[in-house]
Parts: C-alpha cells; structure tokens; sequence
C-alpha cells in the first residue's frame, strides 16, 4: 500500500471521527415517549334479568339481539294467583275500616253514657250535701259511672285495635301489590339482549335469570400497559381506540387503572417484549358517541388503543384522527 493511501485513510479517518464526536455533542436529547399503545377489545358489562318471585312464565317480549332502552317491558310471570289474593287482601282492608267507623260510633255511645253517668252522680252527691239524696243512691252513681267509664275506655282500645288490623290488611294488599309489579321484569339500563335464558310456560324459582343484557350504558375497553408506562398515566387522560375490520377511530379517556399490578395475560399481546408485570387500564368511550351510533357497538370488537402519557403534549398522529361512523341507510 503506497504512501499516499495511507495519508488520505488516515484523513478520512479523522474526518469520521470528529463527525461522529460533533453529532454525540451535539444530538438533539430524546424524551419520553408520548404515548403507550396496547391491544383489547370492545367489551360492557353483562346485567342479569331475574325474577324476584316464582312462578310461571306468561310472555317473554325479548329476543336475542334486541336492543332495548331503560324501562322497556322484557317478561311477565303470570299473576292470576296474585291478583286473587289481592283481591281478598283489598276485601280485609275494606272490613277492617268498616269496623274502624263502628268503633269510632261505639266511642260516641259510650261517651254519652259516661257523660250521662257523670251528670247522676253529680246530681246525687248534691242531693246527699242536702241530706235529700241517700247515700245508696250516690253509691249506685258513681257505681254506673264507673261502669260507663270503663265502656268509653273499651271502645277507644277497640278503635286502636280496629286501625291496627286495618294497617296490617293495607300493608298485607301493598306486599300483594309490590309483588304484582315484580312479575314485570324491565330493563335497568339501555342494553342488547344477549342471551334468553327461559322460554314461556316454564314455571321458575325466585332469582330465576330470564335474560342476559349488555350494558350498553358503560362500554369501555381494556389494554394491559408496563409498570414504566403506567406510572406516567393520569386518569381522565386522552386515548383512541382504532377498531380492526372497520377501521375506526373512537376518542376515549381513561377511566381506571389497576392499583395492582399482574403477570401478563396470555390473550394479551404486545409490540415489544412482554413484561414481568402489567397494569389493567380501562379506556371508556363517550356515552354521547355510543347512543349516537348504537346500531354499531357490539362488544368483543378487537382493536388498538392509544393513550396520551403525561408530560408530552406531542399532536396526536395523523392517522389516530376520530372518524366519523359509517352512515346507516335508513
């Protein structure tokens, strides 16, 4: 190798060298990550429908797939045995204020005749004083007057009596009742009928499951983030849920994040090598998008989402723009 090669290797050499020395001290510093990506799906929590009597199945109104608001009828359980018993409970109370108002009538009599008792035995101790009257007759007096008492203080613990019993049929007529509009089962929340659990003319026990709903009320998903990433994680924070098949991009925030950490699921996947420990975020959607777009939710929808970590306020990547839903033909 001649010497002038040597002279230009060493050169170029150099020349990389101090490159590379100028672009270590001068490099721009990297900061943290701005977001944290994991994968889930669409999920809601499951509502079960029971019947908190027993009996027997007259309609079921609902079907598998169903979408139904808050308050919408789903079965009734038959109440014939019911509507009877009312019907004798509605008879007790009847009766019991019929005796309510005799009572009531038998205390005005009974008061007369203490009233009336009370005036003999006035007139005969005054007519004693005057040593015109006998002390037989004052005796006989007070006697009836006591007596009379005793009858107007009977009658007052007869009308108690009378509106105790009273209160008891009513209450009896309002546990009848309560249980009557128990036989009609509603749907708590807006939800999709999942499954039907029991058919008409089936005979269940009370706490027999009739149908199961999705609660469409509280749609969220769920993604498993590493313990570094988690730690710069704020509930509230911004995130976007990308949905596979359909393309979509749905804004959400997140609403809860696990105070306790777990090995990684097996269903869970992720971009780079698993963790030892992972942290469950929930990721809510905006209950105005659901409503809006209601024919479209449907839980168990994979997909990606995205979350903003704290301490960046880098713009959200382009292609994590929300997208507007496809647009049902009416």
């Amino acid at each position: 190798m001649s010497r002038r090669t040597l002279i230009i290797g060493g050169i170029v050499l150099l020349l990389a060298l101090g490159g590379g020395a100028w672009w270590w001290l001068t490099r721009p510093e990297v900061g943290p990550a701005a977001f944290a990506t994991g994968n889930g799906r669409v999920e809601a929590d499951l509502i079960d429908v029971a019947s908190q009597i027993a009996g027997r199945i007259a309609e079921i109104s609902a079907d598998e797939g169903d979408l139904v608001a808050a308050g919408d009828v789903l079965a009734r359980i038959d109440t014939d045995t019911l509507e009877a018993q009312l019907a004798r409970a509605e008879a007790d109370v009847a009766r019991a204020e019929s005796e309510i108002q005799q009572a009531r009538a038998m205390i005005d009599q009974r008061d007369a005749a203490r009233d009336l008792a009370q005036t003999e035995y006035d007139r005969a101790e005054t007519l004693r004083t005057r040593n015109v009257g006998t002390e037989e007759a004052v005796d006989r007096a007070r006697s009836e007057l006591s007596s009379a008492a005793a009858g107007a203080d009977a009658a007052r613990a007869s009308l108690t009596a009378a509106q105790r019993a009273a209160d008891a049929a009513r209450a009896q007529a309002r546990e009848i009742q309560s249980r009557i509009d128990d036989a009609t089962l509603t749907a708590p929340v807006q939800g999709r009928v999942l499954y039907r659990l029991a058919q008409p003319g089936e005979v269940i026990a009370a706490g027999g499951r009739v149908v199961t709903l999705v609660d469409l009320s509280r749609v969220y998903m769920e993604v498993f983030l590493p313990t570094e990433q988690t730690a710069r994680l704020a509930l509230g924070a911004e995130a976007r849920i990308r949905l596979d098949g359909l393309g979509l991009v749905l804004p959400a925030t997140v609403s809860f994040v696990s105070p306790e950490a777990q090995f990684t699921p097996e269903h869970v996947e992720t971009q780079d090598v698993r963790a030892d420990l992972m942290f469950r975020v929930r990721l809510r959607v905006p209950q105005q998008l659901i409503e809006d777009n209601i024919a479209y939710v449907k839980t168990g929808m994979r997909g990606t989402a995205t979350v903003r970590l704290a301490g960046s306020d880098a713009p959200w990547p382009a292609d994590l723009a929300p997208t507007p839903p496809p647009v049902r033909a009416d």
